[in-house]
């Protein structure tokens, strides 16, 4: 899919927004890429490597750790995605209505999975790009 990326920290713009990067703080950062990222309806050659990384979203519930808000779960994959030294997801970035909301760094030592708490009220389509260090971006979204 088609998109802004940050040519510094690979921030993908899903809004548009290409002033200074919202991650990593860099002004005039973004580039246009025809393969910025994949979505659901990418079929990958060898079968089952969509079902390793397009994120998958669990239900949406109110938040045990902090009432009255909403928790979105992930985890990157149907098949959970592995995470070894050489094969790992680098990052998971949350959106909401394509405004940055947040971004997980993770390591090799970490199940490839994440969660937000958004505030009360929050509505909207969430959106999640997964960054796997070998198989690049995937997204997928949900309606909250």
């Amino acid at each position: 899919m088609k998109g802004l990326v940050c040519k510094f920290c690979g921030y993908v713009a899903l809004d548009g927004k290409t002033d200074v990067c919202p991650v990593c703080h860099m002004k005039n950062a973004f580039e246009e890429k025809e393969d910025a990222y994949k979505t659901p309806d990418f079929k990958a050659e060898k079968g089952e490597s969509e079902k390793k990384h397009i994120p998958f979203f669990a239900p949406v519930n109110e938040s045990g750790l902090i009432p009255g808000t909403k928790c979105v779960r992930v985890k990157i994959g149907e098949i959970l995605h592995p995470s070894l030294p050489e094969h790992f997801i680098a990052n998971i970035t949350f959106y909401l209505d394509n405004k940055f909301l947040a971004r997980m760094q993770l390591t090799p030592d970490v199940n490839p999975a994440a969660a937000v708490h958004l505030k009360e009220g929050s509505k909207g389509k969430v959106q999640v790009i997964e960054n796997c260090n070998i198989h690049g971006k995937w997204y997928n979204e949900t309606e909250i």
